[in-house]
């Protein structure tokens, strides 16, 4: 029996990210959109977005919940290093970190997950470059100089 095609997808699933940047206008036709379609809806934005989506009755009363993602907690960001875990497209060297590097990634992002993702990628291109094999805290330090995040 083929069943392909003739029950629709029930995860379909519009994501829009930075969404506490839109305007009413912007908001009242992602509304729109929802009420006309049959998917699911989610808003990612900063701090502060429902407060200013309550005062818009119609489209707050489309809200099923609100979850805030707090950053990593250290022993969370370890555990991704432990695991090699890097953002797609991102290779480092599959030996454990020095404890040192990884005290300093750690340190430098202070949780922050697309941080990161950012300080790895930077990470390895500082070992490319530099023909390096292995991840130090001295590594570790000139990817965070390249990258633009203030300071440390």
């Amino acid at each position: 029996m083929r069943v392909e095609g003739t029950v629709p997808d029930p995860t379909a699933l519009l994501v829009i990210d930075e969404a506490d940047r839109l305007r009413m206008a912007g908001l009242e036709h992602v509304r729109d959109i929802f009420d006309r379609g049959s998917f699911g809806l989610v808003l990612i934005g900063m701090p502060g977005m429902e407060k200013r989506l309550a005062r818009y009755p119609q489209f707050y009363s489309r809200i099923g919940f609100v979850h805030e993602f707090r950053p990593l907690g250290a022993k969370e960001i370890r555990q991704l290093l432990d695991q090699h875990w890097t953002p797609p497209g991102v290779q480092l060297p599959e030996h454990p970190l020095d404890p040192d590097a990884a005290a300093a990634i750690i340190r430098i992002t202070g949780g922050n997950f697309r941080l990161l993702n950012r300080l790895l990628a930077q990470i390895e291109r500082i070992l490319e470059i530099n023909a390096r094999k292995e991840v130090t805290k001295t590594v570790v330090e000139a990817a965070r100089e390249s990258l633009v995040i203030g300071q440390a």
